[in-house]
């Protein structure tokens, strides 16, 4: 009786836990089709209408564009550098390596505004201008950190022996990088990228202190949210930026789903 009693509350505080989390996510989708101009219970009807004002808005347009093409370089940046650090640290051996692995790592912990401070700062005293391509480096600070940890949990599970099987074979460092070690890494690598992308395409903080006067996607919910008759178009923003973050986290799930190599949360 005492263990069903358990069982039953363990479901009970699950489920309200869950509904903490994800019912005020739902209002967000019900409201994006609500006919009512105001966010009121109940809605007053169902309309697709705010889509298509969604779609004519010249301003969201750009700033839903803008946050693509941000987080497709960002991650690009991250799938690069985050692959050849993971392959140097968890590869070679040189003095400094344990501390090269916690710089590359550290972005993820630091709070987003002292990050975005710190960039903002740095970018001041370099004379670079604030706009799309801070936003980008900016972004890719911490994007690195997702496919730095995959590739290198991956690399750490598997043998080295695959490679120097090939080097003896006669194979050359880039023969054996092309053909054992990527794509052994290949999946990880995919995973942590759309990790990254969907971080970069939601991050606002250090957007924030980055973009200038360059608005990207959350930007321009931040800023329309206050606007009383912007805000059918910002719960159908908002609805997008669910959309365009959960999709990728759940592929990256899915196919590392095997190995449990999804790592590096944004803290």
């Amino acid at each position: 009786m005492t263990a069903r009693l358990v069982r039953i509350g363990l479901r009970l505080a699950t489920a309200a836990i869950l509904a903490f989390i994800y019912l005020p996510i739902g209002l967000i989708f019900v409201y994006a089709f609500n006919a009512g101009t105001t966010p009121s219970w109940p809605p007053v009807g169902f309309t697709l209408a705010w889509f298509g004002e969604a779609l004519r808005n010249t301003g969201l347009q750009q700033a839903f564009a803008t946050s693509v093409a941000a987080a497709l370089l960002a991650t690009a940046i991250a799938l690069v550098l985050g692959t050849l650090a993971a392959i140097a640290v968890a590869r070679y051996r040189f003095f400094g390596r344990e501390a090269v692995s916690f710089v590359v790592i550290f972005p993820i912990a630091l709070p987003g505004i002292v990050t975005g401070m710190a960039l903002s700062t740095t970018f001041a005293q370099t004379g670079i201008p604030l706009g799309f391509f801070t936003i980008v480096v900016g972004h890719a600070t911490f994007c690195i950190v997702l496919v730095y940890n995959n590739a290198l949990a991956r690399l750490r599970r598997t043998s080295r022996s695959l490679e120097e099987a090939s080097a003896d074979l006669g194979a050359d460092s880039w023969t054996t990088f092309r053909r054992v070690t990527l794509p052994a890494m290949r999946s990880a690598i995919l995973a942590g990228g759309l990790l990254a992308f969907a971080l970069s395409f939601d991050e606002v903080i250090v957007t924030i202190f980055t973009a200038g006067g360059v608005k990207t996607l959350p930007i321009w919910i931040f800023q329309s949210f206050r606007l009383a008759n912007q805000v059918p178009l910002v719960n159908v923003a908002g609805v997008v930026a669910i959309l365009l973050s959960v999709l990728p986290v759940y592929l990256a799930s899915r196919i590392t789903a095997d190995t449990g190599e999804i790592t590096g949360a944004r803290g």
